[in-house]
């Protein structure tokens, strides 16, 4: 009987141990800021290489809206490919374009940077932080959502 006993107990205080403990699929709060920080890191960093460029509006333009673009289809990938993995409903169309957009954002951008008339050292700081953006996008977004899905479960 003691040893009944003694079993009811250790569940119990494993129990209390459990409800303590961080869960290993909940993003930590160094991995959610460390993400954000390269998000803005590689944001910014783009958009202050661009407003110091000697190129036409026109041209800046052009990788501003590329920026923004590939953002947009990353976190869209990120959303579609996590949808379907949970099981969720994610039309073939949508996964498609998703994708689609995400390798002509790249596409667009390389093509810009390869006939652009900047030395190649602006050309390589362009694409590290488009592709700093890109990775820290996704992780914002992967963050942003388990967050979220912790949230609700915890109320």
């Amino acid at each position: 009987m003691e040893s009944l006993h003694n079993r009811t107990e250790e569940n119990s205080s494993i129990a209390k141990h459990a409800d303590k403990t961080r869960n290993p699929f909940k993003p930590t709060g160094a991995f959610i800021g460390a993400s954000w920080f390269a998000l803005l890191t590689g944001t910014i960093g783009y958009c202050i290489g661009l407003s110091n460029a000697s190129m036409e509006l026109n041209e800046k333009g052009y990788y501003f809206t590329v920026l923004l673009f590939g953002l947009f289809a990353v976190i869209s990938v990120q959303k579609t490919v996590r949808d379907k993995a949970e099981g969720l409903a994610v039309t073939d169309l949508y996964y498609g374009i998703s994708w689609f957009a995400t390798i002509a954002a790249m596409v667009l951008l390389t093509i810009g940077l390869w006939n652009a008339d900047i030395t190649l050292s602006e050309k390589g700081f362009y694409a590290m932080a488009f592709c700093l953006s890109m990775f820290s996008a996704i992780a914002v977004q992967k963050n942003t959502r388990d967050a979220k899905l912790f949230e609700d479960k915890e109320l």
